[in-house]
């Protein structure tokens, strides 16, 4: 029964909402640039899974045990609770629901790994005073696990609309070793952790499952009617709704019809071969108990042959409509329950079946099911266009597809979701009581990412102010100043015609006066005199909303260039070995660094005092050197990083040096841990503020939305001296690099600037410059060109990654390595398949061949070790293509883990 709280909340809402109601009684048609996604919480670490309550709060947990809450109403995030778990294997905290009855109870389910335990916890624990309170919890379910191999835990916790909870479990067995890829289904005596049939194929194991339960109040549970095996534990264990799952990452329940979906991380074969078929990823739906056929049946139930591992003899194939499980590690039941074919499934490659969901790496995702609710007050609620649809996600792929479903839940049509919007590696997905939909990013690599966030997707509806984009080209120099304003980007999501108006303000005026510079969209204006100037666009539409945005003029002072003499982009860089720079500076007023052309041009030699206005900041990046589509290096920053780089933050500050306005590193220390200070810099920023840190005043901000400004405050917040950039100051330095940096980095990045001396009461600018540099050893999945093989995950490759499925011919491009530096190259490597060799060429696919290597086969696909070859010495720089290559056996040749460029003696 609702609670008196409840009950006039939603009273009040009704009151609220009704003339929204009304006015959209009748909805127009499905217009997709009405979908927005905003932005909620940032610097999130690792999420696994969310929960969206009643009244609109959301919860989330973070792989390493914190349990957090966002507030809607306040905007702010909180730690409610941590619970100490191992995250050795991918374990961790991995599951979260909330009690159906949450509003009255605060009961939440967490399922986790304790570092004591061989296995898994589900657990409810009660939320006190908006904390979790550890005494309150109640362990509903435990199950053990093997832990000598890595991994396949799976973890997702979903109510359905009966009250059963749903619990999903992983296969809890090696992916690799000696199955190729194909069915693990090793049965010799050492090899139990590779081998799922004692776990996903046991009916008396809870791994590679999905169980249903039915919690009761007092902290246990009882076996609903329904599930897959009788409740006096015969023949399995009774809590089992699905068995034959290999890692059902992800599961939803649909909150009318009770039917269960979930995503299915398949194997990694590339092709199909004679133990049976390549590796598929599904979405499943069950309508009732049933086995989903793992490790003996992928898909739409292509069967696997039954291998001898000792003898390598390939058997009869296994059987949909009778599976036996004859394996020495059974401990269940022989006789299983018929296979059940996949409801979508695709392989690595474009499949014709389904299309849509394209090509590349797989982990499938089953997110909510959505059903048009016209009474729900929400004008941010998604439209009938996607009533009676269940969305899926790929965390590999970064795409959502919305499937259609018919009356009786079969497919209808699958339709790509938002796909002009990139989201990265989607984590989970929910929707909330305002029929919008929650979402976790869980950022673009495997571990820790900056770009990891809670976001939220609204169906906006009405008229919509227009967005403003304003943009100067050649906005700093001497007068005349000749500037390019630029609308480009500003545009009216409805359409509309829209008015633009320019205007300029002095910057440092008490009262500051407008004048107005023109009504065109892109006008060139000529600034004729030296001040310091904010261009500000406005634009409106017909109904009257309005957007503006700024960018800032400096006329009287041009900015200075900034160039490395050395080091070059893409050297590398040694432990043993000062990294030595030298920069160049020219600036108009100021002179130039480079004496000799003084001389030769009559210039005048940089001022004795510009050492102290010159930075080489220092920052070590993990993994490789970011690049994008075309090979080139990739802006890596934060989100909230590169917003500030696109506006005029470093005009002001840096992050720990004094400018105009104070170093962001003293900002962060100021605000750490007070809770209400991160708004109150969003709204200073928007609006400006002055007296805070001085009589400097700061400029609006309105050109940005709240969304933007939060990621900018965010990551200030986020500095901290110990891991803030280093700084070197002068022209020419060294920079000593301790083992520890080596070992950590993947690759330096140096970015210098140089604040010029202002010219009268024109304020200083910065120039600055970057370079990359690269360690010895390169990932192989970082190339900048792959042609052929596959990007995949492997637990004893170096960074978590290596380059698999590799074919004769197959060939991976590094650009530009100083083969001057370089003495021989380091192929690590392993092969249970054909073997072969490797080529490296430079300068082009047919170029010249510098070094080959024979790659024994070694019985092993995650056995890495290191083949050599000593290269002759080589002049400059270089492409250098390295092939794969077997005449004789072209298929499944090896995996690559990396290329190490070694020195000369090494």
């Amino acid at each position: 029964m609702p609670s008196f709280t409840l009950i006039c909340r939603l009273l009040c809402l009704s009151v609220v909402f009704a003339p929204a109601v009304a006015l959209f009684a009748e909805e127009p048609p499905f217009d997709p640039s009405r979908l927005e996604v905003t932005t909620l919480v940032t610097q999130v670490k690792q999420p696994m899974e969310l929960a969206v309550a009643p009244d609109g709060r959301v919860f989330y947990i973070e792989i390493k045990g914190r349990l957090h809450l966002y507030d809607p109403s306040t905007r702010q995030t909180e730690l409610v609770g941590e619970i100490e778990v191992t995250t050795a294997q991918e374990n961790g905290l991995i599951g979260l629901a909330l009690d159906p009855n949450f509003h009255e109870n605060n009961w939440i389910y967490l399922q986790y790994s304790p570092p004591e335990f061989p296995g898994q916890h589900v657990s409810r624990f009660t939320l006190v005073d908006g904390k979790l309170d550890m005494a309150s919890e109640k362990v509903l379910l435990k199950y053990e696990e093997q832990r000598l191999q890595c991994c396949h835990h799976a973890g997702s916790l979903e109510f359905g609309p009966d009250g059963c909870l749903f619990i999903g479990t992983g296969d809890n067995t090696h992916p690799h070793g000696d199955s190729h890829g194909y069915a693990p289904i090793d049965e010799r005596a050492d090899k139990f952790p590779w081998d799922a049939q004692k776990s996903s194929s046991n009916t008396k194991s809870y791994n590679g499952k999905v169980l249903r339960i039915r919690p009761l109040a007092d902290g246990t549970y009882e076996v609903p009617d329904g599930n897959l095996f009788p409740k006096d534990g015969s023949v399995g264990h009774p809590e089992i709704y699905v068995m034959g799952c290999r890692n059902p990452w992800r599961i939803s329940v649909d909150q009318k019809t009770g039917y269960l979906y979930w995503g299915e991380v398949g194997p990694d074969a590339g092709n199909d071969g004679p133990r049976g078929p390549r590796g598929y990823d599904e979405i499943n739906q069950a309508k009732q108990a049933g086995n989903f056929g793992w490790p003996y049946f992928i898909a739409d139930n292509q069967a696997y042959h039954d291998v001898d591992f000792t003898s390598e003899k390939i058997g009869a194939k296994f059987d949909p409509a009778r599976p036996i499980n004859d394996s020495p590690n059974n401990t269940g039941a022989r006789e299983l329950p018929p296979a059940t074919e996949a409801f979508i499934y695709y392989p690595g490659a474009a499949f014709e079946k389904f299309p849509e969901v394209g090509a590349g790496g797989r982990t499938a995702c089953a997110g909510p099911s959505y059903d048009f609710d016209a009474a729900n007050p929400s004008t941010t609620k998604f439209p009938p266009h996607f009533s009676r649809c269940l969305f899926v996600y790929e965390w590999s792929r970064h795409w959502i597809l919305a499937v259609h479903l018919t009356e009786q839940s079969e497919i209808a049509s699958l339709e790509p979701f938002m796909p002009d919007h990139k989201f990265t590696r989607p984590v989970d997905m929910q929707f909330g009581p305002d029929g919008a939909l929650y979402m976790l990013e869980y950022g673009e690599t495997w571990g820790e990412n900056d770009d990891a966030k809670l976001v939220r997707i609204d169906y906006v509806r009405g008229n919509r102010p227009p967005s403003a984009i304003a943009s100067a080209a050649n906005n700093t120099g001497k007068q005349p100043l000749a500037v390019k304003l630029s609308s480009d980007g500003t545009r009216d999501k409805d359409g509309d015609k829209l008015q633009y108006a320019w205007h300029a303000y002095r910057a440092g005026e008490e009262k500051p006066v407008a004048k107005l510079l023109s009504t065109e969209a892109n006008p060139e204006i000529t600034f004729p005199e030296p001040g310091v100037f904010n261009v500000e666009l406005k634009v409106t539409d017909p109904q009257g909303a309005q957007a503006v945005a700024s960018v800032p003029v400096i006329v009287g002072n041009a900015r200075p260039q900034v160039s490395f003499v050395s080091p070059q982009d893409g050297d590398f860089f040694d432990s043993l070995d000062a990294i030595r720079y030298q920069l160049k500076v020219s600036d108009i007023e100021d002179g130039t660094s480079d004496f000799e052309e003084a001389d030769e041009t009559g210039a005048p030699e940089i001022d004795l005092e510009a050492p102290r206005r010159t930075a080489v900041n220092m920052t070590l990046g993990t993994g490789s050197i970011p690049r994008g589509p075309g090979g080139d290096v990739a802006d890596n920053d934060p989100l909230g990083l590169k917003l500030m780089k696109k506006s005029d933050c470093f005009n002001c500050h840096a992050v720990d040096g004094l400018r105009v306005g104070p170093p962001f590193l003293k900002v962060a220390e100021k605000y750490r841990n007070q809770p209400e200070a991160l708004e109150a810099s969003v709204k200073r920023v928007r609006e400006g503020s002055a007296g805070v840190w001085g009589k400097v005043p700061m400029l609006p901000h309105s050109q940005h939305s709240l969304e933007e400004i939060r990621d900018m405050v965010a990551w200030v917040y986020s500095l901290e001296k110990d891991n803030a950039v280093r700084v070197f100051d002068g022209f020419v330095g060294n920079i000593d690099l301790t083992d520890a940096d080596v070992k950590k980095a993947g690759y330096v990045q140096l970015e210098a600037s140089y604040r010029d001396l202002g010219a009268g009461d024109i304020p200083p600018l910065v120039g600055t410059a970057k370079v990359f540099l690269r360690q010895r050893k390169v990932e192989a999945e970082a190339a900048d060109e792959i042609a052929g093989p596959r990007e995949l995950g492997g637990h004893t490759a170096s960074g978590g990654k290596f380059l698999g499925a590799i074919n004769h011919n197959h060939f991976a491009r590094y650009k530009q390595v100083p083969l001057d530096r370089v003495g021989s190259l380091i192929f690590r490597v392993t092969s249970a398949g054909s073997g072969g060799r490797i080529e490296a060429r430079i300068g082009s696919l047919d170029g010249p061949v510098i070094a080959s290597v024979p790659v024994e086969v070694n019985g092993s696909w995650d056995a890495f070790h290191d083949v050599s070859c000593a290269i002759e010495p080589q002049a400059g720089r270089h492409d250098v293509y390295v092939v794969f290559l077997n005449e004789e056996r072209q298929g499944g040749l090896m995996n690559l883990d990396s290329v190490t460029f070694a020195s000369p003696g090494q």
